[in-house]
């Protein structure tokens, strides 16, 4: 999938890979994040609070670090920004529920397709694309029963992208630290492979097929047509299988400015990722052009580190630096009254969040 003609700083300063993946891109977790826990846990002590980034947003549960409902967050945009954010609408699943479900959708003038997605979780998981009212029903079939799912307007621009947003309380204006372009990796049929061995025989993919052969499991020994495109992965999330590229040459103070605007219509927001669909490079770098699908508050990460050009030391600096960043902005509102939500709180919001993500269907 191309994306228009830009150059990333990955090409502009570190010059071009070989490597369809970094070494570090796919290590387990607690190995990659060990560093930034031991930060997490010296920068409570310097605070002498472990929950402090939980102020960083003090309206979002949690600050959105986890446990935060999704729905509530674009809930709390002005109204006067209102058009920049995809439309959703709140359903509590059902397995009868498909009545109530596209009354709500009517009401919110939604059609299909929608994007069904949790109204808490991470990382992709329970997110597809739901094309009519069989694909909703199947949906709902296989949501736990009870808890709210978000169905939102498929916004249909070609490209997607994750835009970090920092501002202390006593800033005027914030900053976009990150830039991340989120790409669906694609394979193409040659009338003659599986789509198993595409994926096994493709650069990238080949080095992870686990990230998609259990999904595509009932597709794998279809065989796509000659020149046939095969996308292999619906949802913007790393973890899932997208490719993140660093996209941090394409700021400009007009897209700084139109990020502000968005960001300073969400009440006491200073910190966390805005994830967009977005019509074409020019536009975005002209601050235009683009739809807000989720804001993700101090849980979210600045995604570039992904970029497979992206050197080990320098994912971790750009952690450590956004979440020392967030401890100052939590100590900064802190002072200014409002208050961290405490480690039960916080561990509460963890296990609900781990215990749901465990019940939802698998992603597209």
């Amino acid at each position: 999938m191309s994306l228009d003609t830009a150059t990333t700083p990955a090409d502009a300063s570190q010059g071009p890979s070989s490597h369809p993946v970094s070494f570090f891109e796919f290590w387990p977790g607690w190995l990659f994040y060990t560093p930034v826990v031991v930060q997490w846990i010296l920068l409570g002590l310097r605070y002498r609070d472990f929950s402090l980034p939980t102020a960083a947003n003090p309206y979002i549960t949690t600050g959105g670090l986890c446990g935060e409902s999704k729905l509530s967050i674009l809930r709390q945009i002005a109204p006067e920004a209102a058009y920049l954010i995809a439309p959703a609408c709140g359903v509590q699943a059902r397995p009868d529920g498909i009545e109530a479900a596209e009354a709500a959708m009517e009401t919110s003038g939604l059609a299909y397709p929608v994007v069904a997605k949790p109204d808490i979780g991470c990382n992709g998981t329970g997110v597809r694309l739901v094309h009519d009212r069989t694909g909703l029903e199947h949906y709902l079939q296989a949501f736990p029963t009870g808890e709210t799912l978000i169905l939102q307007h498929y916004i249909a621009e070609p490209h997607e992208a994750g835009l970090f947003y920092v501002r202390h309380p006593h800033e005027a204006t914030g900053r976009v630290t990150s830039i991340t372009i989120k790409k669906s990796p694609i394979v193409t049929g040659d009338g003659r492979r599986t789509l198993k061995e595409l994926i096994l025989a493709d650069g990238r993919a080949g080095l992870v097929p686990q990230l998609y052969v259990e999904r595509l499991a009932g597709r794998l020994h279809d065989v796509p047509a000659e020149n046939e495109t095969v996308q292999l992965v619906f949802v913007g999330n790393h973890c899932k299988g997208s490719i993140f590229e660093d996209g941090g040459a394409l700021l400009t103070p007009a897209l700084t400015q139109a990020v502000d605007i968005l960001a300073s219509a969400l009440p006491e927001f200073h910190f966390g990722r805005i994830d967009v669909r977005f019509s074409s490079i020019a536009a975005l770098r002209n601050g235009t052009g683009f739809k807000v699908i989720e804001i993700n508050g101090v849980g979210s990460e600045p995604t570039h580190i992904w970029d497979r050009r992206t050197k080990l030391l320098n994912a971790w600096k750009s952690q450590f630096f956004h979440y020392a960043a967030a401890f100052r902005i939590g100590a900064a509102n802190r002072r200014r009254g409002f208050r961290s939500c405490g480690l039960r709180a916080m561990y509460r919001a963890w296990k609900t969040q781990l215990r749901l993500m465990k019940l939802y269907p698998m992603n597209d």
